[in-house]
């Protein structure tokens, strides 16, 4: 079962969905977020932050060690703020905040396409998908370089 974990940053401007991998971490693994909009004035703190294009997300870090400890047996010293996201443990439910509305715009001129010609639909629809984890991977979104 998975559960809906969403997070607003601290100026309140966006509500971000998250994905909690296994459910192993709890919600509260997430301290704070900070779009890029309220993270300008924050100190980025390593030993607890993860940056991914000027979000920053603030994990609790002894709650994310006690957890990972428990149910994964790890050493404490092996949990890092890279380490939650990458892994997928405490991350974006998309790869980005937002994706799923912008990919909802860029589609819809190519699925209109399905209606008149299937063939050239399948090959615009593939290209784009290439083409926007490419432009991804380019902007530097951290969960597009894994794909």
């Amino acid at each position: 079962m998975c559960i809906d974990v969403r997070k607003t940053c601290v100026c309140g401007k966006h509500r971000i969905q998250f994905h909690l991998r296994d459910n192993i971490m709890s919600e509260e693994v997430i301290a704070r977020l900070f779009c890029p909009d309220c993270s300008g004035a924050v100190p980025v703190d390593l030993e607890t932050m993860v940056q991914d294009n000027g979000w920053l997300i603030e994990y609790d870090l002894e709650l994310a060690r006690f957890l990972a400890a428990a149910k994964l047996q790890l050493a404490p010293d092996a949990i890092d703020p890279p380490f939650l996201f990458d892994s997928g443990y405490a991350t974006w439910q998309e790869l980005y905040p937002g994706e799923q509305q912008d990919i909802l715009a860029e589609r819809s001129a190519i699925i209109d396409l399905l209606k008149t010609d299937s063939h050239e639909y399948l090959q615009r629809i593939n290209r784009w998908n290439i083409d926007r984890v490419a432009r991804l991977k380019a902007e530097g979104w951290r969960r597009a370089q894994a794909t």
